[in-house]
């Protein structure tokens, strides 16, 4: 069924904000374990090879099962698929908080993981659905601002839960947050198709991605650590992604990039993700080498969301009223300037001369993120809305676990000099480049409305919506 004409429909900006809590959420649980850590290692009694995995153990499964999130968001109706997503990550933050042992805390957050690759695949389908096209950026932009605003305030909010609490709270406190807006979503959308169990080819196509996922992760961190001969087994994920390409659950995602213009704002993505995450990752380890307390560090990196917030939701207005494509360049030119000043970094600089540059670079993320979202969701067929939405969520965590494994790899090679920050940031920079370029070269492909953000999605595109948005 096609979707009723938009102006038939009412805005639901409560749907919008309970879906950007929800990605919140799930970001913040992403990084607020991070101050755990040490407290974790120490009350189970284990090592930190071994305490790692409880980070890693939540980001695999949320690469490895995004795409197959998306194939199922597209046969599902989005009340159930909300329902489940955000009542299954709840549950498994409980678990997580009640662990009786390491193996059960990282099994609960391998669970976390899987639920939260649904729910970031839903996210983008949910602001499409909620609002008519002409306020899709700004709708769009607040959830976009949302997630990242969770992950950069994951440690300072756990280390605050922890002083006055215990570890267990920096996840006990998703209870609330998790039935707010499963409420939410069941008033204001219709019950649409009910949920079905995946079948054989769901798991088939998990496995293989999560595979190449995994040597991949896997040979940039060995590289890093022990040297550089283990790049070699990147090439492990080669025929497992030959293989997946191969199986009938890849039409999906293979027809949608081959809609005109989808595979510049994916890649754009994809390099920008990395390239900002690169940077949020070295800067903390340069302060610290220059004697820089840990307090002004937090401080000094809290330049980054607060521009990108304040960018971000600026951003929705202007594609909303001008054009998407054109602002979503304009954040990656003015990402790439920020990087760009940071390459040289002396190794004399603080606070004062690192915050105005990680300002920057936020003002551009922040101007990135919303308006290439709705690009990419109006782009799209309707009928392929979830996957649209795995996708972009795929490019985002491939980019937010390459990011710091390229710049460590980079700065590992030099011996950890500063040579090799540099070379990374220099690193960092040509990927934000890339991302200019991809979105440049991407417009010719595109029709003109959906380039601008504007029109239903996949407006001139055969096919049903998995639920009648109205």
């Amino acid at each position: 069924m096609n979707a009723p004409a938009s102006t038939d429909r009412k805005n639901r900006w409560w749907l919008v904000v309970a879906t950007g809590i929800a990605v919140f959420m799930a970001q913040l649980d992403g990084t607020i374990v991070t101050v755990a850590l040490p407290t974790i290692e120490d009350g189970f009694g284990i090592g930190t090879s071994l305490t790692q995995w409880v980070v890693l153990g939540f980001h695999l499964p949320l690469i490895a099962l995004s795409l197959p999130s998306g194939r199922y968001l597209d046969r599902v109706g989005h009340r159930a698929a909300l329902v489940l997503s955000v009542s299954g990550f709840t549950v498994a933050s409980v678990a997580v908080g009640l662990a009786p042992g390491i193996e059960w805390l990282i099994g609960a957050r391998v669970v976390q993981g899987a639920f939260g690759a649904m729910l970031f695949a839903l996210a983008p389908v949910l602001t499409t659905i909620a609002v008519r096209p002409e306020v899709r950026g700004r709708a769009m932009a607040i959830v976009m601002t949302l997630g990242p605003l969770g992950a950069v305030s994951g440690p300072v909010l756990g280390g605050l839960v922890i002083e006055y609490l215990t570890w267990p709270w920096i996840f006990y406190v998703n209870v609330p947050v998790g039935m707010a807006v499963i409420g939410i979503g069941w008033a204001q959308l219709s019950a649409g198709s009910p949920l079905r169990a995946p079948d054989r080819a769901w798991y088939a196509e998990a496995l293989l991605i999560g595979g190449a996922a995994i040597a991949l992760m896997l040979a940039l961190t060995f590289t890093a650590e022990v040297g550089v001969e283990w790049i070699l087994l990147a090439l492990v994920a080669v025929p497992l992604a030959v293989l997946w390409r191969r199986r009938p659950g890849s039409a999906a995602v293979r027809e949608l990039l081959s809609t005109p213009g989808m595979t510049g704002p994916h890649l754009a993505l994809l390099a920008e993700i990395a390239a900002v995450i690169a940077v949020q990752f070295l800067v903390p380890f340069h302060l610290h080498a220059a004697g820089v307390a840990p307090a002004r560090i937090g401080m000094t990196m809290l330049a980054f969301p607060l521009a990108v917030m304040v960018s971000g939701l600026i951003a929705g207005v202007l594609a909303d009223r001008w054009n998407a494509r054109v602002i979503s360049v304009t954040g990656v030119v003015v990402v790439t300037v920020g990087i760009a000043l940071t390459v040289p970094l002396g190794s004399d600089w603080r606070t004062a001369e690192l915050m105005w540059r990680l300002a920057i670079v936020g003002v551009g993320a922040g101007l990135f993120a919303g308006p290439n979202q709705a690009m990419v969701m109006a782009l799209s067929p309707r009928h392929l809305l979830g996957t649209a939405g795995a996708s972009t969520s795929m490019a985002r965590q491939i980019g937010i676990a390459l990011g710091p494994a390229l710049a460590t790899t980079a700065w590992a090679l030099s011996g950890y000099q500063q040579s090799g920050m540099r070379t990374a940031l220099a690193l960092a920079c040509a990927l934000a480049a890339l991302s200019v370029v991809a979105l440049v070269i991407s417009r010719r492909a595109a029709g003109t409305d959906a380039a601008a953000g504007g029109g239903e999605p996949g407006e001139g595109v055969r096919g049903p919506m998995a639920e009648d948005p109205a």
